[in-house]
């Protein structure tokens, strides 16, 4: 044997143990030395929790990251101090929470910390731990603080889904948020409003005062949109100068018109750049899902028919859509196609409306008026034609006509009248028009002081100075000017200083209703003549048609009057013939008292009386109520409803009875639908047709019957005899 002694094979069994022990020891110590360091470095946290989810191990410098107390953390749910963060793109959408309760392995899950520093993002990674039995243990895991990489991200993404311009939220974006909304308001049956605004003549002030300003105004606008919007609405740009604001479960369209209505006077007020002044207008669309559009891109498209009807009426209003707008496009087409030879195949025709002294209702001037007598349609109303001449730019052809036609129609008069043009924004081009009205006075020789121009607050949008310059061209060639249509769109009180108006015009919409209760009109009637009367002008209050509001405008101060009262638009050929007889003043005609305005109809809509529908003549239209015929023997307090299309029901009560014509209350009064229309505040829900057995899908035009109305059997015998109007043919 050896120096050494042979180890026996227990020796060295228990040496190598002895060895594979130090061995552990050293990795355990390596390994819990490199934790520690790793720890130390910043580069992760580690963390544990026992049985139930509450922590019962947190890295030091985890528990200092977040400010914390070691007691206020250990024994806490993980739950409550990692807390899920709903904007992370977690794997399978999957919450912190579900993952811990199905016991799921954890990787690069997305967390948010509330911390004193602030908001901090933590990524986490863990397994579930077993024993040797299989029972759950607990989690063990590890944090990797992600907060400058998270940011960084944000502000990208941020800057990817806004707008770089206004700060709100891109097209894309708030499209994609929209669709997502519709999605979860179809289960959840809710609704969604969305109003699409157009910034009216803004390419103008883009030109005029620079790229620049033209920002700047965006940022301004994009300002006010967010106001009126609140914390309800979602705000975005949708480019150029149309914005979208998205007002969830929300369909009340009395809220909505309040809105549009905030909308285009808060967008009309002067805009302050860099020292000048700048003035635009707002035209805007409402659609509301599921009512006219179930999906995002349905939506949309009628938000956006709206708003071309809003800009076709008049601009600076709002417009519900409504089903027949699809077909008005149409047809918007196929008249802006015959327009363009209208003129040469002299279609087109002045008719005048007098305008008297207030204090003798004597003739003092008439207003000029175009009317297109269409070979198909007849006449065409001034509101559908006037818009798409100015949007197509025949206005210009078509105005120059006008004020050529005009002089020649006053020089031939037998007494010295004057005659009002209007003068539309699109026309009025440096030179061109100042040179349009001297060659339509020198070829007709019309003595100049005779020719009105009525001109509206739009012109002054952008350029004041150059509006200025053709204005006081315009007065060199001795003609008078009047400012029209006061205080509707784009009133600012610093031009009327300046500006060398001769008159000034109230418009209609502030004589109407003035003599009711509770109205701001007469205020308003009365400041406007102090201020005419203060700058040397004249005055004219339109649109009157009953002696009560006669009375009021004359009281306070008016100097001329306009309206149905006296006179409606006449041709020049009736024209001529009044004064070639020396009929010069009128006696006013009207009813003793102011009503709400009745549109006159002539449509065949739904009346619904116990289970029963009955087809009715619609004769005219009011916000309280209306004159239908059709029905034999119903008596006065009868309560009906009015099918009155596109899911519109209105429950009216019979106040007048006489043979087949009944006058009906509305119990709610209907609204303006911003446009020359009215509608009801509510519709029939789409929800409500689909629980009848129907696809969820925009509101069809007969409403009533998708829900099956028109199958309802009663066994009530029908209380009225239906008359057949047309033939004046009664049916049982």
């Amino acid at each position: 044997m050896g120096p050494a002694a042979k180890k026996s094979p227990l020796q060295w069994l228990a040496n190598a143990t002895s060895k594979v022990r130090q061995a552990k020891r050293v990795r355990t110590k390596t390994k819990i030395e490199m934790l520690d360091s790793f720890e130390n470095a910043g580069l992760g946290y580690f963390w544990s929790t026992d049985s139930h989810g509450n922590l019962d191990y947190l890295s030091r410098e985890a528990i200092e990251a977040g400010e914390w107390k070691e007691e206020q953390v250990l024994g806490s749910p993980i739950s409550q101090l990692f807390l899920q963060d709903n904007q992370a793109e977690n794997a399978g959408g999957r919450s912190l929470s579900f993952l811990l309760a199905a016991r799921n392995a954890i990787s690069g899950h997305i967390v948010r910390i509330e911390s004193g520093f602030g908001d901090q993002w933590w990524e986490l990674a863990g397994q579930p731990c077993f024993d040797d039995q299989g029972n759950f243990q607990g989690y063990r895991g590890s944090a990797r603080d992600i907060t400058s990489e998270r940011q960084a991200k944000l502000r990208q993404d941020r800057r990817a889904r806004s707008c770089s311009i206004t700060g709100l939220a891109n097209r894309s974006h708030i499209l994609e948020r929209l669709t997502e909304m519709l999605r979860v308001f179809r289960n959840t049956k809710q609704t969604c409003a969305i109003l699409m605004i157009d910034l009216d003549r803004f390419k103008q002030v883009n030109e005029l005062l620079g790229q620049g300003a033209g920002n700047e105004l965006l940022r301004q606008a994009a300002g006010r949109i967010s106001r009126i919007a609140g914390e309800k609405g979602s705000v975005a740009r949708l480019g150029g100068d149309e914005y979208l604001v998205v007002l969830p479960d929300q369909d009340d369209r009395g809220v909505l018109g309040d809105y549009g209505e905030r909308l285009c006077q808060m967008l009309s007020q002067p805009y302050s750049i860099d020292g000048k002044q700048a003035e635009v207008g707002a035209s805007v669309g409402i659609a509301v899902a599921p009512y006219d559009g179930v999906e995002s891109s349905e939506l949309l498209d009628a938000a956006e028919m709206a708003l071309y009807a809003a800009k076709g009426t008049r601009k600076g209003t709002y417009r519900f859509y409504s089903n027949d707008l699809k077909l008005r496009a149409k047809e918007r087409a196929g008249l802006e196609a015959d327009l363009r030879g209208a003129e040469e195949r002299g279609e087109l025709k002045m008719f005048y409306q007098p305008i008297v002294d207030a204090g003798t209702y004597s003739l003092k001037c008439f207003e000029a008026l175009i009317r297109w007598e269409h070979p198909r349609r007849g006449w065409v109303s001034p509101g559908e034609f006037i818009p798409i001449a100015e949007e197509s730019g025949l206005i210009r052809k078509i105005g120059a006509w006008a004020i050529r036609q005009v002089c020649e129609d006053a020089k031939s008069w037998p007494v010295e009248i004057r005659a009002a043009i209007n003068v539309s924004a699109v026309q009025l081009e440096p030179d061109v028009f100042v040179e349009t009205v001297k060659n339509a006075l020198s070829s007709t020789g019309v003595d100049p002081s005779q020719i009105e121009l009525e001109i509206t607050e739009s012109v002054f949008v952008g350029d004041f100075e150059g509006t200025m310059a053709i204005f006081n061209s315009l007065k060199k060639l001795g003609v008078r000017l009047s400012l029209d249509d006061f205080g509707t769109g784009y009133s600012s009180l610093g031009y009327l200083r300046n500006a060398p108006f001769d008159k000034i015009k109230i418009d209609q919409c502030f004589v109407r209703g003035s003599t009711e209760a509770g109205n701001n009109n007469a205020a308003i009637i009365s400041t406007v003549v102090s201020l005419a009367h203060a700058l040397g002008m004249d005055t004219v209050a339109e649109g009157i048609e009953s002696q009560d509001e006669l009375e009021l405008v004359s009281d306070k101060g008016a100097s001329h009057l306009q309206g149905l009262i006296f006179s409606g638009a006449v041709t020049g050929e009736d024209l001529l013939a009044r004064l070639q007889s020396g009929q010069l003043n009128y006696e006013p005609r009207g009813p003793e008292k102011y009503r709400a305005d009745r549109r006159t109809e002539f449509r065949r809509i739904g009346l619904i009386h116990d289970d029963h529908r009955y087809t009715v003549l619609l004769r005219n239209l009011s916000k309280t109520g209306a004159m239908v015929d059709g029905l034999l023997n119903v008596p006065t307090g009868t309560d009906v409803v009015l099918d009155l299309g596109g899911g519109q029901l209105a429950v009216a009560t019979v106040r007048r009875s006489e043979g087949y014509s009944q006058g009906l209350e509305f119990e709610t009064a209907l609204i303006s639908d911003g446009s020359d229309g009215l509608c009801t505040r509510h519709r029939v829900s789409p929800y409500q047709i689909e629980a009848a057995g129907r696809p969820l899908a925009a509101l069809p035009e007969d409403a009533y019957s998708a829900m099956g109305g028109n199958k309802i059997k009663s066994a009530k015998v029908k209380a009225f005899l239906e008359a057949d109007i047309a033939h004046r043919e009664v049916a049982a």
